[in-house]
């Protein structure tokens, strides 16, 4: 006889995510199987973490759509000088919490929300951000004019930002520049810069 989940009860099975460079080189973490949820690949993290090399080191760092938290605790272990994690899923912010005290990562916050609604709680100078946010829920350019009328980032800020690859209508602000810009699949990812 099959068992069967309750559709109330949340599916708690989990997978790793492994950190490629900087101080906690190949430590694994843990994430939870959240729908939605997509980790960056590490193929697609070493290409990212190529291109911010010069801006990882002593930034203050904005992970948006946190997730997993693959892109921040990449930069934390890039010698970030802080990173403030923001996510929407409770288990997935609870995984998160999990993961920065397995690293002692006390340079760290962590908020759990809607991004729209606890970017405007910061008070942040953010040197770099990553924005990858859950696919077709139109929040890329919402999140990124936001950023830019709230204040939040520094003169020079680059932005890393995470899209399905069909979205034609991405309204970045007009002060924001494209570095690179590269297809992985069904992604398209951006450097961006201030």
């Amino acid at each position: 006889m099959k068992s069967h989940k309750s559709k109330n009860k949340p599916t708690m099975s989990s997978g790793q995510i492994r950190i490629i460079g900087g101080k906690f080189r190949s430590r694994k973490l843990k994430v939870l199987d959240v729908a939605g949820l997509r980790p960056t690949t590490d193929r697609v993290k070493e290409t990212v973490f190529n291109w911010l090399m010069p801006y990882t080191s002593n930034a203050n760092v904005l992970d948006c759509y946190a997730g997993s938290g693959g892109l921040g605790f990449e930069a934390l272990s890039r010698y970030a000088e802080n990173v403030t994690f923001i996510e929407l899923d409770n288990l997935a912010h609870r995984q998160l919490a999990e993961n920065i005290k397995l690293l002692n990562a006390d340079n760290t916050q962590l908020f759990n929300g809607n991004c729209l609604e606890v970017l405007p709680k910061l008070t942040g100078n953010y040197d770099l951000v990553f924005i990858d946010p859950p696919f077709r829920k139109d929040l890329a350019s919402s999140t990124c004019h936001l950023l830019e009328e709230l204040q939040l980032l520094a003169d020079d800020a680059v932005i890393y930002l995470e899209v399905e690859k069909e979205l034609t209508n991405l309204e970045l602000p007009l002060n924001w520049q494209i570095l690179k810009e590269k297809n992985f699949g069904q992604v398209t990812s951006y450097l961006l810069q201030r």
